[in-house]
């Protein structure tokens, strides 16, 4: 069985409610296989290289989003952000000028800072990894980030007898996973500056993992548990305007942050359902070694993006004219500010909804962590 937690920035706290809820009924419980890409990929690390039992690391987990405060993610002071935005302004008006070159909107040193106490790396290398192979609740671990330098999709996964492969555009690396990769996987284009890796820069793993589930598949899942971010709106609210008149800029900020993050994860499942259909129409001998693929996916019940208007008065006053500037009061589901509120009443929020979801679910998620398959 195989865990696998998605993007959306700030909105990750969801995946966090979800697992709150499956840990407290299945103690016992251990994810084989766990892969993770942007703000899923900080979690899936997290759950990797935890020492203790499945309950106690997701309850870590949680106390950890539940303690975020914008300035332990990025630098919120009006200082540092006129300093980036100034660089910005000198490096269009120079025409690129290197020696005012800006690597993203906001100084993530705080969020290094978190991740390194967070995760207790040991010359950066994330040990506990090795733990839970060695003592057999972990199989592979897998994040994904985006080169910048080559415009490929790379999953970097550490795990017993691995095998990686290779599509157009996108490939797998054996490594040892470190502070590093999740750094890089969770780096917002443009807001978070990209992070070297080797001889190349890398940002956001979702930018071009055109199939999210497809990790999972190659480390050998039969089984996935997926939890998007992604609100599923109904015809009539796909339908509503979000705005009046032009869009501002964190209307379509917004609309290409959820195409890049979101949308892709509705669409691979959707095409991973239509293959068990086919799979399953035909005999075991004439599916060229193909497998039909148990799957649960878990999205909010309630836009998240419209919540996060009720708690932007609370951000930091720096920031908050900062998000207020690109239109975030303009639109009313204000999906890019959602990404980026690191606020802990905004993710206790989105962690209680997660547990609503999945206890909501309850019987359905028995059937699928309890069934044999069949």
């Amino acid at each position: 069985m195989a865990l696998v937690l998605t993007g959306g920035g700030a909105r990750g706290a969801y995946q966090v409610g979800i697992l709150r809820y499956v840990a407290r009924r299945w103690p016992q419980l251990h994810f084989p296989i766990i892969t993770g890409v942007s703000a899923g990929a900080i979690n899936a690390a997290h759950l990797a290289q935890a020492h203790g039992t499945f309950p106690q690391a997701v309850e870590e987990l949680a106390a950890l989003w539940s303690e975020l405060t914008p300035d332990r993610i990025f630098r919120v002071d009006v200082s540092g952000l006129l300093a980036n935005m100034g660089r910005w302004g000198v490096q269009l008006a120079g025409g690129g000028v290197r020696e005012s070159r800006v690597r993203g909107l906001v100084d993530t040193a705080p969020l290094w800072e978190l991740l390194t106490e967070a995760l207790a790396p040991v010359n950066g290398e994330l040990t506990g990894i090795d733990y839970n192979l060695a003592r057999g609740t972990l199989r592979a671990v897998a994040l994904g980030t985006t080169s910048y330098s080559t415009g490929q999709s790379v999953i970097w996964a550490q795990g017993r007898n691995l095998q990686t492969w290779e599509r157009p555009s996108r490939r797998a690396v054996e490594t040892r996973l470190c502070v590093e990769h999740v750094m890089a996987s969770s780096a917002l284009p443009l807001f978070f500056p990209a992070v070297k890796i080797g001889d190349q820069w890398h940002g956001d793993g979702g930018i071009r993992l055109t199939a999210p589930l497809s990790p999972a598949l190659h480390l050998g899942a039969h089984k996935i548990l997926a939890v998007s971010s992604h609100y599923e709106r109904t015809q009539g609210e796909a339908d509503r305007p979000a705005v009046r008149g032009y869009p501002p800029p964190a209307q379509v900020l917004g609309v290409l942050l959820d195409a890049i993050f979101l949308d892709v994860v509705d669409q691979d499942v959707m095409r991973m359902e239509r293959m068990n259909d086919l799979l399953r129409t035909l005999p075991e001998e004439s599916r060229s070694g193909m497998r039909v693929v148990e799957l649960m996916t878990f999205r909010p019940s309630r836009d998240l993006g419209m919540i996060s208007r009720e708690h932007e008065p609370r951000l930091p006053r720096a920031f908050r004219l900062l998000t207020r500037g690109l239109g975030t009061r303009e639109t009313a589901s204000p999906d890019l500010l959602s990404m980026m509120m690191f606020q802990e009443d905004y993710v206790r929020r989105l962690m209680e909804i997660g547990e609503q979801d999945a206890e909501a679910r309850g019987d359905e998620l028995a059937a699928f962590i309890e069934g044999d398959g069949s």
